[in-house]
């Protein structure tokens, strides 16, 4: 009990972490699903140096339209699958962009090959018959079963990758093709499926799978049998846990290591770090880390992990520089990753003159920079607008033997897009392609930003899918916001439709921003129409997307209502002015005019009041 430390999360409850002791029995396991990297293919062969000065387009899209192509150009316009590819576990200060936001995922996806035909066939014909999946869940079931298809592998991480939102979907199919016979889900199924169990919050489902894992996927009653659970398993559920701030059960999972008989080491320790730091749980990961210093001793690694996350996930120098004195103060060394981690923190917060003197005093320790380092100054400078020094940087960095990336190429490019020179950002991305690096959805996404028209950004979007660079979740989202500022919404639903037809399935933040964005515009039926589409994918809706449509359609309630007692009221009227009238024509008869002076009668009809003058003695 001496190693019991105090853990309190930022939502202000406290729980107990016992680390070296353990973990008490729970209803349910504790895991993480890991994927065997695939080392991604080229995404497309450039010719060495492609000219771009033939082009009778705007400056701004000439760049859009080189006649060069890749291989997979044939196909990449069409809609073509996505599979799903697993990434390698890693810290996330081993993320080279370190200017970009972490992925949701820890996965990314390439199109099938033109050999992949009869796959690409299968695919389709399962997305189609799960796509009316909530209408009739028993007729779905039995289409899949006379569909003939043969389940794979390359078949379930497909259809998976392509319900990575719809969860339901994704079970439906992951649980029939476990009945197929020839076929048994392998490690890298499991995890795919669990990960989208765990993104969309449905975590007993996926401590199911994992307890299935665990009995060597259900073919197994043996206690002594092997079991499929790895340690990538359980750091799928830790970054499940993390990516929802339930930080709590994250370190559940961590001790669900030792039920799994799986070593704890200062390794598995910094995955947990990492996992809440990506998350942005800071001031969780940064208590773990001291509390925890007699049993995972303090390294470099450790420390710089907790300063990535102030610096590159938060952002915050101020944070940053602390944790910084704070290794100095313990006698912990900055190695070549704390200086491109602190770098990078102020190339972000636009503070070169800080980026400048850091770079000098690596010089001074005679730290040598690496890829990582260059390309935050290069970030800094082109941000700076000394986009000579960024270049003559990257010339620099190439002769210490360092050859620049993507990444190097995009924090030129970015910088510069938003500074709206186009020029130098064409000569750039021509630059880029020279040297034979392909595009990424970033570098699109710079020039995606500074477009003015509808039709420049379907040119780049045509011209983007040849370059076999397919567009993805945050391209949608990011060019359906463009579209419904700009009160485009033919293009709105144009770019919906085409989402859900090239395999993006849409998710919770993809309704969020078209939701709003058709409110905004006044499209209050179709906003409400994709809200109950979005409720019944048991996707989540912002609290304030949640008020706004209530408050809508209670307002419609009471107009409604207001409306019909009106319509009731004019009928009543109409029915007791009718009757009034004859009331009056007989009292009139009845009446001794003899004694009664000249008068005059207010008739009221339909809201206008009419004077008569009568002559009683007439």
């Amino acid at each position: 009990m001496r190693n019991m430390m105090r853990v309190r999360s930022s939502n202000l409850s406290v729980f107990s972490i016992l680390l070296q002791t353990h973990v008490k029995s729970t209803c349910f396991y504790y895991s993480y699903v890991v994927v065997k990297p695939i080392s991604p293919a080229s995404l497309f062969n450039l010719n060495p140096c492609s000219t771009f000065s033939a082009m009778a387009m705007k400056p701004h899209l000439q760049f859009f339209s080189s006649s060069t192509t890749s291989p997979n150009s044939t196909y990449a316009a069409s809609n073509v699958p996505l599979i799903i590819e697993p990434k390698e576990d890693a810290s996330i200060i081993d993320d080279d962009d370190n200017d970009e936001d972490y992925e949701d995922d820890e996965t990314h996806f390439r199109p099938l090959s033109s050999g992949d035909e009869s796959l690409t066939r299968d695919i389709r014909t399962i997305v189609g018959i799960l796509g009316e999946l909530g209408s009739n869940p028993s007729e779905t079931k039995n289409e899949l079963e006379h569909s003939g298809i043969t389940a794979s592998s390359e078949l379930v991480v497909g259809v998976l990758s392509h319900f990575r939102s719809n969860w339901e979907a994704a079970f439906t199919f992951f649980l029939w093709a476990a009945k197929q016979p020839g076929y048994t889900h392998s490690v890298r199924e499991y995890h795919s499926m669990i990960s989208i169990l765990g993104k969309m919050r449905k975590f007993d489902t996926a401590w199911a799978l994992i307890d299935e894992m665990r009995m060597n996927g259900g073919l197994s009653s043996s206690p002594t049998s092997p079991s499929l659970v790895t340690p990538q398993t359980l750091l799928i559920m830790i970054r499940r846990y993390c990516a929802v701030h339930d930080v709590g059960r994250a370190i559940n999972t961590f001790y669900a290591y030792k039920r799994f008989k799986f070593e704890v080491g200062i390794d598995e320790f910094q995955g947990l770090l990492s996992a809440l730091c990506r998350y942005k749980n800071m001031p969780d990961a940064e208590h773990l880390l001291f509390c925890n210093k007699n049993v995972f001793p303090f390294n470099t690694k450790s420390f710089n992990i907790i300063l990535n996350g102030w610096c590159n996930v938060i952002v915050s120098p101020r944070e940053g520089e602390r944790i910084w004195r704070e290794m100095s103060k313990r006698g912990i060394q900055h190695d070549v990753v704390s200086y491109g981690c602190l770098i990078s923190c102020y190339s972000k917060a636009c503070n070169l003159n800080k980026v400048l003197k850091l770079f000098n005093r690596m010089k001074e320790m005679e730290i040598v920079p690496d890829r990582k380092v260059y390309n935050a100054v290069i970030h800094a400078l082109a941000k700076g607008r000394l986009v000579k020094e960024a270049i003559n940087l990257m010339k620099t960095m190439e002769d210490k033997g360092i050859a620049p990336n993507i990444v190097s190429y995009n924090s030129l490019i970015k910088p510069l897009c938003r500074a709206r020179k186009i020029e130098e950002a064409r000569e750039v991305f021509d630059d880029m392609l020279c040297r034979g690096l392909s595009p990424t959805i970033r570098t699109y996404h710079a020039f995606f930003r500074i477009l003015r028209t509808g039709d420049e950004v379907f040119v780049l979007l045509e011209k983007m899918r040849k370059m076999g660079c397919h567009p993805n979740t945050d391209t949608y989202i990011m060019l359906i916001r463009k579209f419904c500022r700009w009160r485009q919404l033919d293009n709105v639903f144009k770019l919906w439709s085409e989402m859900i037809q090239n395999g993006v399935d849409p998710d919770r933040s993809s309704y969020i921003v078209l939701i709003h964005g058709l409110f905004l515009n006044g499209k209050l039926e179709e906003a409400h129409k994709y809200y109950i589409e979005m409720k019944e994918k048991h996707l989540i809706p912002e609290p304030k997307t949640d008020e706004m449509l209530q408050a809508w359609l209670s307002s419609k309630h009471i107009s409604e209502c207001q409306m019909k007692d009106l319509e009731c009221n004019r009928l009543d009227c109409s029915q007791s002015g009718k009757n009034a009238r004859v009331i009056t024509r007989r009292f009139d008869q009845t009446r001794d005019f003899r004694r009664q002076p000249e008068t005059r009668r207010v008739v009221r009809e339909r809201g206008f009041s009419l004077w008569e003058l009568k002559d009683l003695r007439s």
